[in-house]
């Protein structure tokens, strides 16, 4: 038995995680679900246990693998049964939507096991909902052990918790939830009322590359702790790894134990190699927390990204094969970004179109243009008009993100005159992140 007065028990399922190739990248497989917030909590030095619900085939695996990794006590809950518990990963940057699929999951079926140890040592659990029964978990614990949890997933209705109330420490959920998008996407003060019914201390509000909030739900209060952008590796786990540290830590106070979070799920989402992630953890860990403030980042909560218009500048015709025009819109929807097409919103003219409609599309597009706040630019096929749009927006003043995927446009001008050029979309949603923030900031 492990000192478990002081280690964090985290509660969840093991999975196994399969990326699949993309772009010549091999695939690669690695445990996943609750093994990443015990990377995490190794990286960053915090004592841990595990009480895990998995398929039986991998209890051996999971249990040596994570006491290499420190963890104190692993204790098999439950068995996972007519699926293998395995996910497959489509885009590990998170650049959109990620494209999870968990294999068989309309049969898979999660047993407590009929003799359940009692686990009333813990005095502090984390917990990562799957598909086991809360109530029943919360029977296992006394009455004064306190609870956070991780909403993100498989969480349908937060009246499922009820059996925590009272006993809640932290709620904490993303902005790629689904439950998030029911619940809090519109409005975060609906959100914040429906947790308030469940009485916790904080609630973190993770949103991706625009940082977290963190509310501090007795007094009303809040924080916004940004996010330290830069190429993101994989983003898979990451921000189990955010909500792992920041319980581990919240002896330290609610505040510093944020955002210490967020600089190990920084590390997280810069390498896969734990040794990697536990060196840079420490490094960084040697500052202090107000040097750490004073370095500042990006924040641009989800609420407020709705505010600020994104011209999309690009060759969005119904005629042309621009799969990665399409890929950076569905990236900047996904984020919830307010693009504005000009080809959807003026109309797409006739080919050839007459000097009338020639002159009216111009005056709208242009007048668009001006209404907008910034320019993503996709300068495809060498297409003039996108260029034009982009000059015209340089001189206007209006920052511009130039994504250039076939390098068709690598020009001084169209490099020096955009605020942000790159290749790569994951670089250019980075900069629409640090340009909309900017903009955000001198208006506060």
């Amino acid at each position: 038995m492990a000192n478990s007065d002081q280690a964090l028990l985290v509660v969840g399922e093991l999975v196994v995680d399969y990326t699949l190739s993309q772009n010549g990248a091999m695939c690669k497989l690695r445990l996943g679900g609750i093994c990443h917030a015990a990377r995490g909590l190794w990286a960053s030095k915090i004592e841990y246990s595990v009480a895990a619900f998995c398929p039986r085939y991998l209890i051996d695996e999971a249990k040596s693998y994570l006491f290499e990794f420190g963890c104190k006590e692993f204790i098999w809950l439950g068995d996972v049964v007519g699926a293998p518990n395995v996910i497959l990963i489509g885009d590990v940057a998170e650049v959109s939507h990620q494209g999870y699929e968990d294999l068989m999951r309309d049969t898979k079926v999660v047993n407590f096991h009929n003799t359940l140890p009692k686990l009333d040592t813990y005095q502090k659990v984390v917990v990562f909902p799957g598909k086991f029964d809360i109530n029943t978990l919360a029977s296992l614990f006394t009455e004064n052990t306190q609870f956070s949890i991780d909403i993100a997933y498989d969480v349908e209705d937060l009246s499922s918790l009820k059996a925590l109330r009272g006993r809640l420490e932290a709620i904490i959920i993303s902005t790629s939830s689904s439950l998030f998008m029911r619940l809090g996407a519109g409005n975060v003060e609906e959100l914040l009322d429906e947790v308030n019914t469940l009485s916790p201390k904080v609630f973190l509000l993770k949103e991706n590359r625009g940082g977290s909030r963190l509310f501090y739900m007795r007094d009303g209060g809040f924080e916004e702790i940004p996010a330290k952008l830069s190429q993101t590796v994989n983003s898979v786990g990451v921000g189990d790894v955010y909500s792992s540290v920041m319980v581990g830590l919240s002896y330290k106070g609610w505040s510093e134990a944020a955002w210490r979070g967020s600089q190990a799920a920084t590390v997280y989402s810069q390498t896969t190699f734990p040794d990697d992630i536990k060196r840079d953890i420490q490094r960084g860990f040697l500052l202090s927390v107000e040097m750490l403030q004073a370095l500042g980042g990006t924040v641009l909560p989800w609420h407020d990204r709705q505010t600020y218009s994104i011209y999309l500048a690009g060759p969005d015709f119904s005629y042309v094969s621009k799969p990665e025009l399409d890929h950076a819109i569905d990236s900047l929807t996904y984020h919830n970004f307010k693009v504005r097409r000009p080809i959807l919103e003026n109309g797409e003219l006739k080919r050839p179109a007459s000097e009338a409609d020639l002159q009216r599309t111009y005056q709208l597009d242009y007048k668009l243009l001006k209404e907008c706040d910034a320019v993503f630019s996709i300068p495809l096929d060498r297409d003039p008009g996108t260029l034009v749009e982009l000059g015209m927006a340089i001189e206007m003043g209006k920052p511009v993100i130039t994504y250039d995927p076939r390098r068709e446009n690598e020009n001084t001008m169209v490099i020096s005159g955009s605020s942000v050029y790159s290749t790569d979309l994951d670089a250019c949603l980075n900069g629409t992140f640090e340009v909309i923030a900017a903009l955000r900031a001198k208006s506060l």
